[in-house]
């Protein structure tokens, strides 16, 4: 595909690299000459320097070629012209990122009108993300297929675990539980889990069941899994601001610490049911008043990745409960993976990571059948839904008998309003929705998956 990417930014980085690697044709532009010389020097992409929400730079780009041009500048309004001009110029798919709390509630209406493929807030989803795993504690990450229906959840294994020990093939004899393992995380190997795998403590393991089944899985491994009942949130911007209103409309308490005056007294103006301390979170003696140690989760969304990282490991000193960091920068996340800490929430990664889905699925325009794409574990693993829109070797034989080729998963099936977590007699059948596991990345449609 041939592809546009305005803005050099973090998230404009990532996705060129991104979609670069699954064989696009990229080409960057903005208006810092720096920022386009080093993508252009990291990765075989293309690059012009100037305003992209002119024409005449979209034009030197090849707009009028293009497939898709996605605007991730630093101003959703220039976002938005961008794609405006894109949509007359050239016909193409057009996506942007839009930020301002603002225009939250005319996101519809701005795709509507504008014709976008797709309108994308990071703090949003970010606050999405992190209100999942507050709804569920026990996981560290919690990605959804077919339509809410089927669910991913990774976790980390304790010491006095009672799976520590345990082979994946007894979990259902043993925890008579229908959830299916996927992934075991160990130090820096990454498994698809074999029934003789051995689980032991520290491990991070994915599964994938019905969100009914993952309830009676962690109750019975000593997880917590009920939703926690109060929160204190250290930062006042728009991923608190964003939070606070799904917890209320879930019905969890929250409680914001902000250290500018005038922010929090917006806060305070705009959440009515949400308890804003004005005073800086840096502070322990602030957040022991505060009851950091009883409260059901903390969540560090300050500006700085170094505030966040240490208010965490101190919540996490003084705390059993959950604790949610947020880290803005990407370039050191494999060393942040290996601190001890919880679930970690990357906005810009969010960002990139819902956008290459969405390219990856555009090509169902050309054959193939994908619906959903999730990163299970970065770099090594994937989960994908796929229709299964016709009769194939897929739908020959059982599964037991198919030929898939090795890293091949076959997780969950989703057949009208059932859900099987299959076993090696059922079969895939023509209008299945079929979620897979694999370690062969960017793979697009389901016969890839056999030999």
């Amino acid at each position: 595909m041939e592809i546009i990417i305005v803005g050099c930014g973090k998230v404009g980085k990532v996705l060129a690299a991104q979609l670069n690697e699954a064989g696009n044709n990229i080409t960057v532009v903005d208006t810092n000459a720096d920022r386009v010389a080093d993508i252009t020097n990291r990765f075989d992409v293309m690059g012009i320097v100037g305003n992209g929400a002119t024409h005449t730079v979209l034009k030197e780009a090849g707009i009028d070629d293009a497939d898709l041009m996605i605007a991730v500048t630093g101003s959703d309004e220039r976002n938005l012209l961008c794609c405006l001009i894109a949509k007359v110029a050239g016909g193409c798919q057009t996506i942007a990122r839009v930020r301002n709390p603002q225009y939250n509630a005319d996101v519809p209406y701005l795709k509507n009108e504008l014709g976008l493929a797709m309108a994308i807030n990071p703090e949003f989803a970010a606050a999405e993300e992190i209100a999942r795993v507050l709804q569920f504690p026990s996981a560290i990450k919690i990605d959804t297929f077919a339509k809410g229906k089927v669910e991913l959840l990774k976790f980390k294994l304790p010491e006095d675990s009672p799976l520590c020990g345990m082979c994946v093939k007894e979990i259902g004899s043993r925890l008579h539980c229908d959830v299916l393992v996927c992934t075991v995380e160990r130090g820096d190997e990454a498994y698809i889990a074999s029934g003789d795998f051995r689980f032991e403590a520290r491990d991070i393991i994915s599964i994938i069941s019905e969100p009914k089944a993952a309830f009676v899985f962690f109750r019975k491994i000593k997880y917590q899994a009920t939703p926690v009942s109060n929160v204190l949130i250290a930062g006042g911007g728009d991923i608190a601001h964003y939070l606070c209103e799904l917890l209320d409309n879930a019905g969890i308490a929250a409680t914001v610490i902000e250290k500018d005056a005038e922010r929090a007294r917006q806060l305070a103006d705009a959440l009515p049911n949400v308890n804003v301390i004005l005073a800086d979170a840096v502070n322990q003696e602030v957040l022991m008043q505060e009851n950091i140690d009883k409260a059901g989760a903390f969540v560090s969304l300050t500006n700085l990745d170094e505030e966040n990282i240490l208010l965490s490991l101190f919540a996490k000193s003084v705390s059993n409960g959950k604790i949610v960091t947020k880290i803005n920068r990407i370039d050191f996340d494999e060393v942040i993976e290996h601190l001890d800490l919880d679930t970690i929430i990357y906005p810009k990664n969010l960002t990139s990571d819902h956008i290459v889905r969405y390219v990856r699925a555009m090509n169902k325009t050309i054959g193939t059948n994908l619906e959903t794409l999730y990163q299970v574990i970065k770099g090594k693993v994937e989960a994908a839904e796929f229709i299964v829109k016709e009769d194939s070797g897929l739908t020959a034989a059982p599964l037991s008998q198919l030929r898939l080729r090795d890293g091949v998963l076959v997780a969950a099936i989703k057949r009208d309003r059932r859900v099987l977590i299959p076993r090696g007699s059922d079969r895939i059948q023509k209008g299945d929705s079929v979620v897979i596991v694999t370690n062969h990345l960017g793979l697009h449609d389901m016969n890839d998956l056999l030999q």
